[in-house]
């Protein structure tokens, strides 16, 4: 296997099926159709998974086409293993229902947080708690 510099690389991954984590945190698995120089993809009989916990729920989303910069990570997914996983699938509102159950759960701990500080004195500045 001969080293390829930049997106180059990507040539090899070409019709595999791959997951892709974005920047936003969603989690991506299909199959890589084609690339740019600027690592856009494009994915195709793509679905968007959810995990929550040792549950996970997927969402399918056809054809998706994805910004370079907005990739965090990538990886192949190993078909042979791909159905052994220690995670119990549920259905699309089970997981939706249960993933907006973490988010008020995390909401409620910043609140929390934010609210012992200013008890001490320590004043977030609402333009930082927003990144």
């Amino acid at each position: 296997m001969n080293y390829l510099p930049g997106t180059a690389s990507l040539i090899e991954e070409i019709d595999k099926k791959l997951l892709v984590v974005l920047r936003d945190g969603r989690t991506l698995i299909g199959y890589l159709r084609t690339i740019d120089q600027f690592a856009n993809l494009v994915l195709h009989r793509t679905i968007e998974r959810i995990h929550v916990g040792k549950k996970y729920g997927d969402i399918p989303r056809g054809i998706f086409i994805v910004r370079g910069e907005n990739v965090v990570l990538l990886g192949e997914v190993d078909l042979e293993n791909e159905n052994n996983l220690p995670l119990e699938q549920v259905d699309i509102d089970t997981i939706l229902e249960l993933q907006r159950a973490q988010q008020m759960e995390r909401e409620a701990e910043q609140e929390r947080k934010k609210k012992a500080m200013a008890e001490r004195g320590i004043h977030i500045d609402q333009a930082i708690d927003d990144f």
